[in-house]
């Protein structure tokens, strides 16, 4: 008698813990996505309140209002991302605007030597800022905090020692005007609409950041030094240098957005720029970085500089008291870092099984 052999039944797998994420899960674990929804519900309320927002000269008014501040969001995102905070992130921008046009106007050179070295001397502040965050361990808020009233001492300081007054002289005349406005502040029009070449430059840096981020072994450093200092280095990852280069990204783009301040309105007040380092912040809690580090990107953050230039702009056009923009700004925030609480918990949903 023949006798049928059955094959044997399969091993029972192993159960896992690992949490199965739809496609609405997967979407809600990106950090940009609650910006993406509030930048949308915004722009309809406004296309619904504002007739005048609805024209194209408005909105690409909105892009350069949030190009600069989007331009310094930028870098600022990339340092909390890396888990670290700059306050002086505001008052740098018009340290290099204010550099430049005093230094050439008092000794007649050319305004690109003084770009040059009001460059030299924002990207030396950022390096100290972060040399002493990471040789001391003293935490990166109180060493900007007095990085902050240092130079907002001296902007007003210095420009009322030099000028007599607390705003810069008139530099159209000296040589180089001319060509570094052609660089940081000029502007086409297409149609009957303006478009300003720091919109261009916003993009610039937006992309580049993002590639960075999500492209290259920097970007890996970033989030490993911003999620977990110690284990980064434990793993070889340079903490230190990588710490410093972002607080020298911060000053460089500053400086940018002060030379572009510099060359499109001449003079400068000595004491602006102060409370912009909240905005850049702001504008990086709402894009879905979070305070703590290690969780973020880029594209994030340039949504958020657009809430912030719709809100401010959009508020006028609907005709309605601007000092409510500001509480809108703290409630705002107070959302974002909600809705990032929850994001960041739906990004870490999936656990090794």
């Amino acid at each position: 008698m023949s006798q049928t052999l059955e094959a044997p039944a399969p091993a029972p797998s192993e159960p896992s813990n690992r949490v199965r994420m739809g496609l609405a899960q997967r979407l809600l674990s990106r950090p940009e996505i609650g910006a993406l929804v509030a930048a949308v519900i915004i722009f309809i309320f406004f296309l619904i309140a504002a007739p005048s927002f609805r024209s194209a000269e408005s909105f690409f008014t909105v892009l350069y209002q949030s190009s600069v501040i989007g331009i310094v969001a930028v870098g600022v995102g990339l340092l909390m991302i890396g888990g670290e905070f700059d306050l002086s992130a505001g008052v740098i921008v018009y340290t290099a605007g204010l550099f430049t046009s005093m230094f050439c106007w008092y000794y007649g050179v050319n305004l690109w030597l003084g770009a040059a070295l009001s460059l030299v001397f924002c990207l030396l502040i950022g390096f100290l800022n972060g040399y002493l965050v990471m040789r001391t361990g003293i935490p990166s808020f109180l060493i900007t905090l007095g990085t902050f009233f240092v130079l907002q001492g001296a902007n007003l300081g210095v420009t009322k020692l030099v000028t007599e007054t607390v705003s810069t002289p008139d530099i159209s005349g000296i040589d180089g005007f001319d060509s570094l406005g052609t660089v940081f502040s000029s502007s086409f029009k297409i149609g009957s609409v303006t478009i300003w070449t720091s919109v261009l430059w916003w993009a610039f840096f937006v992309l580049l950041a993002a590639w960075i981020l999500q492209r290259t072994r920097i970007g890996n450093w970033i989030f490993a030094v911003g999620g977990n200092p110690d284990s980064a280095r434990a793993v070889g990852v340079p903490v230190v240098r990588t710490k410093i280069g972002l607080f020298m990204a911060v000053s460089f783009l500053g400086w940018f957005v002060g030379m572009h301040q510099l060359f499109r309105f001449n003079t400068l007040q000595a004491g602006g720029g102060v409370g912009n380092e909240f905005l850049y912040i702001i504008a990086a809690v709402v894009g879905g970085t979070l305070l703590t580090g290690g969780f973020g990107n880029a594209i994030g953050v340039a949504i958020g500089a657009f809430i912030f230039g719709m809100t401010s702009l959009g508020i006028i056009y609907a005709g309605w008291d601007p000092n409510w923009f500001k509480a809108f700004l703290g409630v705002m925030l107070l959302l974002a870092v909600l809705v990032n609480l929850y994001v960041k918990r739906m990004a870490t949903a999936r656990k090794v099984g």
